[in-house]
């Protein structure tokens, strides 16, 4: 009996799970984070920074996050492209107005690319869903 019940505990931390995070009136930084360590696997007992033991995840409604005070107007998201005046300057509601999918992707990804730089590229296993894609996805239960 003790054998199954280990067997179980391996699978368990071993096995590549799905998290669904709904972000609907979260900041962007608390869902960057929590995202951040379920790709990188760091909430198993087995993580090493050089394995690629990280989980799935799924974040929906990232079209009603929230920012605390006049954020809004204030972050700036910044990117330049090697070449001269290639420097561009968005703010987080600009961004959001352009695309709602747009801000937690870069928030989250630098989280990421904090720690050691990984040997190779880190597998893209977060996804995002509106709420119309969730709708019109087929249903298996009802």
């Amino acid at each position: 009996m003790s054998n199954f019940s280990r067997s179980a505990q391996q699978w368990a931390t071993f096995a590549r799970s799905w998290f669904l995070i709904d972000a609907r009136m979260q900041p962007p930084g608390k869902i960057a984070t929590m995202c951040a360590v379920r790709l990188k696997g760091k909430h198993k007992p087995i993580y090493h920074a050089l394995s690629d033991c990280g989980d799935h995840v799924v974040v929906m409604n990232t079209r009603h996050i929230a920012f605390s005070g006049n954020k809004w107007e204030q972050k700036v998201y910044s990117s330049h492209g090697g070449y001269p005046g290639t420097f561009k300057q968005v703010t987080a509601a600009q961004l959001h107005h352009k695309d709602p999918k747009a801000e937690l992707p870069e928030d989250i990804l630098a989280n990421l690319t904090e720690e050691l730089p990984q040997p190779r590229d880190i597998p893209r296993t977060l996804s995002q869903y509106t709420q119309e894609e969730k709708d019109a996805f087929p249903r298996l239960w009802t």
